[in-house]
């Protein structure tokens, strides 16, 4: 128990760097399509974060196989992912579904839905994101779900309505922005719990990179025309340092965090923490932009925050064997 109560405090700090780093990401990203089609700029970002993963990983196959029995000299596959377990054909198969789904379609979602809506109906979508894992999770049986865990989960989802769904317009011209967002939280919860079984034997810094490498030619050989488009030196400095931002935050240290706590924590527990970053997002709008916070958003913020300990308790995590 002791030895379980410390992992999980391990990854409760680098979880918090994460809904930090997503939860600020919206206005970057947001404030960037003032210059950039948003489509391009994704493109950009994407290949920049593809590339940072594969040097990452060349890196450990070349520094991190020395003195390791464990990974056979004439193994390279198996040595990219720094990882003793060979990589199989329904690995690879998972892989190309992993980057099409939570890649590709996750991102194209994603960014075509903040450019529609706003900031804070993109995070009331995404809000919804710990629900759709918890529900899919426990139908698969990868996750039991306690009473007590519902009750975290509904309790966090009222503090995110608290936050940024009072008074937001859900539909009118918003409408479909919002509707492609939600498909953004579908992408995303089928992306999260289809790398669980493949993260039980390998690294998630190469199950990421090499999914998100496999997503992002397909991004860009989809989206070249808006690249094309692109008038490259009316782009500011700002804008290349939010896209770098971008990349090497929000996706690059981000993702590798998210997948390391799905790893040592399960599906249901790491997606809980997807409900902070709306309250990150409003706590950057009031210390940066001025915006002012009212008795209910705060009130709605610390439910957030009850119903996110409500979640780390009170539910276990269903081993998933090795395939051999």
């Amino acid at each position: 128990m002791v030895k379980i109560s410390s992992r999980l405090a391990r990854i409760d700090g680098p979880l918090l760097l994460m809904t930090l780093i997503w939860g600020t990401n919206y206005s970057i990203v947001k404030h960037a399509f003032r210059e950039m089609d948003p489509q391009a700029f994704n493109a950009v970002r994407m290949v920049i974060a593809s590339a940072v993963f594969l040097s990452i990983i060349l890196g450990l196959r070349r520094f991190g196989r020395a003195g390791r029995d464990d990974v056979p000299a004439d193994d390279s596959i198996a040595s990219i992912f720094h990882s003793p377990a060979r990589i199989t054909r329904r690995d690879w198969l998972a892989l190309l579904g992993l980057g099409t789904v939570g890649h590709f379609f996750y991102q194209y979602f994603f960014i075509s839905g903040l450019a529609l809506t706003s900031v804070a109906n993109s995070s009331l979508m995404l809000a919804a994101t710990p629900v759709v894992i918890t529900l899919l999770s426990a139908m698969l049986g990868q996750d039991r779900v306690s009473p007590l865990h519902w009750v975290g989960a509904a309790l966090s989802l009222a503090g995110i309505y608290a936050v940024v769904g009072h008074g937001a317009a859900l539909g009118g011209g918003s409408l479909r922005g919002d509707l492609i967002m939600f498909g953004a939280v579908c992408c995303w919860a089928a992306y999260t719990i289809g790398a669980r079984p493949l993260m039980t034997r390998h690294s998630p810094v190469g199950v990421t990179g090499v999914s998100m490498t496999i997503g992002t030619v397909l991004y860009v050989a989809s989206l070249t025309p808006h690249l094309l488009q692109v008038r490259w030196s009316g782009i500011s400095v700002a804008t290349w340092v939010a896209l770098v931002y971008s990349a090497l935050f929000a996706m690059c240290v981000a993702y590798t965090i998210w997948y390391a706590a799905v790893r040592e924590i399960g599906n249901a527990r790491t997606s809980v923490y997807s409900n902070l970053i709306p309250v990150v997002a409003l706590l950057t709008a009031v210390t940066f932009l001025g915006e002012s916070l009212g008795a209910t958003k705060a009130a709605g913020a610390a439910a957030v925050l009850v119903g996110v300990a409500l979640t780390r308790v009170g539910r276990t995590k269903i081993p998933i064997p090795a395939e051999e």
